[in-house]
């Protein structure tokens, strides 16, 4: 037993796909639709069992109305931040700039690490943690 997908909510599944995938490095692990309803998840390389869903906040998960609440605060930020461990988080700074990810935090130095943070284009908070040892 184990958790084996987590779900984020995500304007545009397009959108979002292009993004985990050209601009984080994670992988396509299920793109399958029914209907209007599009079941998508990915995974990093080095996490190959765990899945992160982009799903839309949409019917038959959610009525109508909350669904649009949900949108409007996923492009608020509201949402708990995802956490990324990599080993050197000015590197993957560097790295992912390049590739076009928009940070709202540069690496700093805190808490016995070095941490950053990025939003996706849906407006997910991530926060990029340097693993320690």
């Amino acid at each position: 037993m184990g958790i084996g997908v987590i779900g984020l909510y995500v304007h545009d599944q397009d959108e979002a796909l292009d993004f985990y995938v050209n601009k984080l490095g994670f992988t396509v692990k299920t793109d399958a639709k029914n209907g209007s309803y599009r079941w998508l998840t990915v995974s990093h390389p080095d996490q190959p069992n765990f899945e992160l869903g982009l799903f839309l906040p949409q019917e038959p998960v959610l009525d109508a109305a909350t669904a649009q609440t949900m949108r409007e605060m996923v492009a608020k930020g509201a949402m708990p931040p995802l956490v990324l461990s990599v080993k050197d988080c000015r590197a993957a700074y560097d790295a992912m700039r390049a590739r076009g990810v928009e940070f709202t935090q540069e690496p700093i130095e805190r808490f016995g690490s070095v941490d950053a943070n990025f939003r996706d284009p849906s407006g997910n908070g991530w926060k990029m943690i340097q693993a320690r040892g």
